[in-house]
């Protein structure tokens, strides 16, 4: 479980490690077990020709801006809420599609058993599950970068939405990460948008700058390598920087806004402190073609 107290990581011959971060000042930890290394003096974002190679922004690696006009959130809201219903009731939880609002997950999916099920439907969508048109945030957010954009995922061959969905008092997260470590998400836009129960308690915290840190200066496992509370996680779990401790923060999209950054950005462990709310987001992947 996490703690809000802040322990120096130690290292010992053993696996478990903890991983111990600030997010917006605030100290918190958990345990990783993983095999954790040093990488080599090179540096993976290339400052040329990559998709935010153009922004005034490029140093800090992310930027908020407006994603949705009009009714358009309120289309996309609806259909996730009901990709969700439908994925409760196919693990035979009764529901009452009228009354159940998202923000009350928690009180239906009380184990993490039942949870982990629901996020293997949710975690691995295509652009056909969504009653809204994906592709509209393509390009919208292609306008912005100056580059063109696609939904499509050549290596994976398909498209690749996840619905994030973090319970309170959990460990609902992934662990502080780069996506680009994945060779399928070397050259794309991250997009992360609040759905509900999101604020400056839940939102996903980033590490300003950390794009532009070489491998010799970042402690993490392979992809794969990494887990969390039984878990094991796709991305790597980057511990500590040569900087020490991160220092991380949540620049916290208002509703109808989108968290905008660069796959080699490090970025996650989105703990969600609010008492008694789930909170729910979308992440995008977008390749440049």
């Amino acid at each position: 479980m996490l703690k809000n107290t802040l322990v120096k990581i130690t290292y010992q011959n053993t696996r478990m490690k903890t991983c111990s971060i600030y997010i917006d000042e605030e100290a918190f930890e958990f345990n990783v077990e993983g095999d954790f290394f040093w990488g080599e003096n090179k540096l993976l974002y290339k400052k040329e020709n990559n998709v935010i190679s153009k922004m005034p922004w490029q140093k800090e690696g992310f930027k908020v801006v407006e994603a949705f006009r009009n009714e358009e959130f309120d289309i996309l809201k609806k259909s996730i809420k009901k990709i969700i219903i439908n994925a409760l009731k196919e693990n035979n939880i009764e529901i009452n599609d009228s009354s159940f609002v998202l923000e009350d997950y928690h009180k239906y999916v009380t184990t993490n058993e039942l949870h982990n099920k629901i996020i293997s439907i949710t975690r691995n969508l295509e652009i056909d599950d969504f009653d809204f048109d994906i592709d509209l945030l393509t390009k919208r957010f292609g306008d912005i970068l100056g580059y063109k954009l696609t939904s499509w995922v050549e290596e994976l061959k398909k498209t690749h939405i996840q619905i994030r969905i973090s319970r309170p008092d959990s460990l609902d997260i992934n662990p502080p990460h780069r996506d680009g470590y994945l060779s399928y998400w070397e050259d794309i836009i991250n997009v992360w948008l609040p759905i509900c129960g999101c604020n400056k308690k839940s939102s996903l915290p980033v590490l300003p700058g950390s794009h532009l840190l070489p491998e010799n200066e970042i402690l993490r496992t392979e992809n794969k390598g990494a887990k969390i509370n039984g878990n094991i996680y796709h991305v790597p779990c980057i511990l500590e920087t040569s900087n020490g401790i991160m220092s991380m923060r949540r620049p916290n999209p208002k509703e109808g806004e989108a968290l905008i950054f660069t796959p080699f950005l490090i970025h996650g462990a989105a703990i969600n402190q609010n008492k008694d709310l789930t909170r729910i987001s979308l992440e995008l992947r977008f390749p440049k073609l």
